[in-house]
């Protein structure tokens, strides 16, 4: 017997809603084509009604759906198939979601992978590198160093001045 769902579809639809586009950028940020990323985040929100976990807060909910995008992404770069056939289509970036990104976010997504998502959630969602680490499980102080290593190249870039 399958459990029943443990939201409503209203429920899902107002998370996907507030938090789809974060969610994708992040993916895209690993997965670095559209097609890729999309999948990721359906199963992102496919887990979030599967598992159906009770969150303490709208920060925590945002943390969770990360957490699980990341790992997702991940996993699915691990297939021995996917690094054979590595697929870069840098001019369909977020091709088929109708986002506009700004230059900014463009260079971001050109940074080196260690360097990207942090990047991403630090000037992008706000988080400090304390919650990346905890996000991502990695020591807050290589947190601070990617961080460091991409505003140099964001400054070499773009110039300007990254803080």
């Amino acid at each position: 017997m399958e459990k029943p769902l443990l939201r409503t579809n209203k429920e899902v639809t107002e998370i996907y809603e507030q938090h789809k586009f974060m969610i994708y950028r992040v993916c895209f940020a690993y997965m670095k084509n559209a097609t890729d990323t999309e999948d990721v985040v359906q199963d992102t929100f496919i887990q979030l009604i599967k598992k159906g976990p009770k969150f303490e807060s709208g920060e925590h909910e945002k943390a969770w759906l990360i957490r699980v995008a990341t790992n997702l992404c991940k996993n699915k770069l691990k297939h021995w198939w996917r690094r054979r056939t590595r697929l870069e289509q840098e001019n369909t970036i977020i091709g088929s979601t109708n986002i506009e990104i700004d230059e900014t976010l463009q260079v971001i997504m050109n940074l080196p992978d260690a360097y990207k998502v942090v990047t991403y959630l630090y000037y992008y969602e706000g988080y400090n590198s304390v919650e990346i680490s905890k996000l991502l499980e990695k020591p807050p102080s290589t947190i601070r160093n990617h961080l460091h290593e991409a505003r140099s190249i964001l400054r070499e870039k773009l110039g300007g001045d990254f803080k």
